[in-house]
């Protein structure tokens, strides 16, 4: 027996939160590079921290978050992984004095992830 195919409008849904959770991905690395750029650890300090650190999230997603992670792992172990990367993400953006956007962020992140896996979970 064939899946039933979903309606359109719960296909378009459902790509525009991937478009978002790749957004929210973009995202979360631009703030971990900015949150390492601006540390007061000197020119050499805070240009490796800008780059290492989003760098190391990377690695981390690439490996065990990312749709075709190089390891597959439990769906929860993958949510596991990207609370590490958004959890820092967002206490990053904290650090350099954003809270309410760091909540926004986090907020978005929460309810992009819960749709996606409440779909992961029905299909």
């Amino acid at each position: 027996m064939s899946p039933v195919p979903l309606p359109p409008a719960v296909r378009a849904f459902l790509l525009a939160n991937d478009v978002l959770a790749f957004l929210l991905e973009l995202l979360a690395l631009g703030l971990l590079a900015w949150w390492g750029f601006t540390r007061d650890i000197g020119r050499a300090g805070s240009l490796a921290l800008g780059v290492a650190t989003p760098l190391a999230a990377a690695v981390l997603w690439g490996l065990f978050a990312a749709p075709r992670a190089r390891y597959a792992i439990p769906h929860a172990a993958r949510l596991g992984a990207k609370a590490v990367v958004f959890g820092a993400a967002a206490l990053a953006l904290l650090a350099l004095g954003h809270r309410i956007p760091a909540l926004w962020f986090a907020a978005a992140v929460l309810v992009n992830t819960a749709l996606a896996s409440y779909h992961r979970t029905r299909s």
